[in-house]
């Protein structure tokens, strides 16, 4: 039997009132480990350590916060192939993208160790008379982060690094089914020079442990990625004590296709936005809004490129991608094949699951034809290996489809025109838009979130970050006359 995981409880590595089992999507067979489930008096316990290390670091100086952040990030950058490789092991997506994601994990918890340094404040005469205005950023105080399983290192990374960089303490509570890299990064954030307590892992089910995190009054701040439907639970729990959310939740991604588009740039761009990641990326371009006078010739080349994608092992080589992460999300990808084609759509390609020499999770890339926006394929994140050509006849007809959903977090256009592409990312309502780049692919330094059900709260990456995680004071100073 695997040794189990712990939990890092105020300051302490402790065990559970329970344990769950977390088996390689790519093989069954293989079992990456057992993890604690911790109790809820496990999570009240961390809160209120958490408290009392919040202070402590606060009281930190610069340098010392700068060290510990740089050292998190040089040693996720200098294991970014061992523990990209648990990474792609529990989680199923290929090698390469898994040792980037955390190589991408250290680089937040690098750049966010300059940031130490560059915290500046501001100030200002009054409008009275011998009164000096000092205005200055302090920690928000306890956060607690709920981070996902499809990008489990670098999305918590984008957290947990700000976080601690504006002197606030961490209650983070990964999901569960990826519990072996947030294993792997909370060890090695604990070793660092920080506080007890100042940093916790509490794994658990999203009913019981997060759904008291976000509960309490002891918590000032929750950073939250997932779903749309878990999201406004959170912030219905979070407004009863006046919590400060940040959400990043749902998207439907659209990479219009223009008529003077470079098309083997277009597909490549489709292919790469579609199905990275098995397309359970958030950014994943789910819908490709076509021009007709280059559809037929665009979909005969997706149509050939899917067909061509090297489905296996995620730690195989040559294997462009993996399996699905579990057993429920290959069900429900495989429902959404079925309600396409009772929509009406074409499935020109995929969309089944794959028998392969392991028993995992695995289905094809599938391409659906001849679909309208206002089908539910098209409303619905689908969170699989599956997009939808949708034929426009215009480029403002495509932009109108673009924008037609109650999401808004990244689009993309493929033209070779500096006119349309100017007017698009004028015009786009996504938080994010890319110009003959895919939708999928964001640099940490800069802002990044959405609009409609996609975000909701202050943006998250580059020094956007300060507005979440730290809240503003405003001073006044009357110094009197010198002697």
């Amino acid at each position: 039997m695997s040794e189990t995981k712990l939990n890092l409880i105020a300051g302490n590595w402790a065990a559970g009132e329970s344990e769950t089992e977390n088996r390689n999507p790519s093989d069954l067979s293989d079992l990456v480990g057992m993890f604690a489930q911790a109790s809820t008096q496990q999570l009240q316990d961390t809160l209120d350590q958490a408290q009392v290390a919040q202070v402590e670091w606060a009281a930190y100086g610069l340098e010392r916060k700068q060290s510990v952040l740089m050292n998190i990030g040089n040693e996720l950058m200098a294991r970014s192939e061992e523990l990209g490789a648990l990474l792609s092991r529990e989680e199923g997506k290929p090698l390469a993208e898994g040792k980037g994601e955390v190589y991408r994990a250290g680089q937040f918890f690098t750049y966010y160790a300059a940031e130490c340094l560059r915290q500046l404040g501001e100030n200002a005469d009054s409008v009275r008379a011998g009164v000096e205005i000092d205005v200055r950023r302090e920690a928000v105080g306890v956060v607690a982060i709920i981070s996902p399983w499809n990008f489990p290192t670098a999305t918590a990374s984008w957290k947990i690094a700000p976080a601690l960089c504006y002197g606030n303490a961490v209650v983070w509570k990964p999901a569960n089914i990826t519990p072996a890299s947030a294993v792997a990064l909370a060890e090695i954030i604990a070793k660092q020079d920080i506080p007890k307590g100042l940093f916790s892992l509490v794994m658990g089910s999203g009913r019981s442990i997060g759904q008291q995190l976000v509960e309490s009054p002891k918590v000032n701040a929750i950073s939250f990625t997932g779903s749309v439907p878990v999201g406004k639970g959170i912030a219905t729990a979070a407004i009863q004590n006046l919590t400060k959310v940040q959400m990043e939740m749902g998207s439907k991604n659209a990479l219009a296709v223009m008529d003077d588009a470079d098309l083997d740039l277009a597909v490549s761009l489709a292919l790469g936005g579609a199905f990275g990641g098995t397309g359970q990326k958030c950014t994943a371009s789910s819908r490709l809004v076509v021009h007709h006078a280059v559809h037929d010739s665009f979909v005969e080349k997706l149509v050939a490129g899917t067909k061509a994608m090297k489905v296996g092992h995620a730690l195989k080589a040559g294997t462009q991608m993996g399996p699905v992460v579990s057993q429920q999300q290959l069900d429900e990808n495989l429902a959404y094949v079925d309600l396409g084609l009772s929509e009406g759509a074409e499935l020109a390609c995929g969309g089944t699951r794959l028998e392969m020499p392991h028993e995992g999770f695995y289905m094809s890339p599938g391409v659906f034809l001849n679909t309208t926006n206002d089908m539910r394929i098209n409303r619905e994140e689908m969170f699989a290996p599956l997009t939808s050509v949708i034929k426009v006849g215009s480029y403002d007809e495509a932009l109108s489809v673009v924008n037609d959903t109650k999401f808004g977090l990244t689009s993309g256009i493929v033209t070779q025109s500096l006119a349309r592409s100017t007017h698009f990312r004028r015009h786009a309502r996504t938080g994010v838009v890319t110009v003959n780049l895919p939708t999928a692919g964001t640099d940490y330094h800069v802002p990044f979130g959405g609009r409609g059900d996609s975000s909701y709260g202050p943006r998250e990456q580059g020094k956007s970050a300060a507005e979440f995680y730290t809240t503003v004071k405003t001073a006044y100073i009357s110094a009197g006359t010198p002697s």
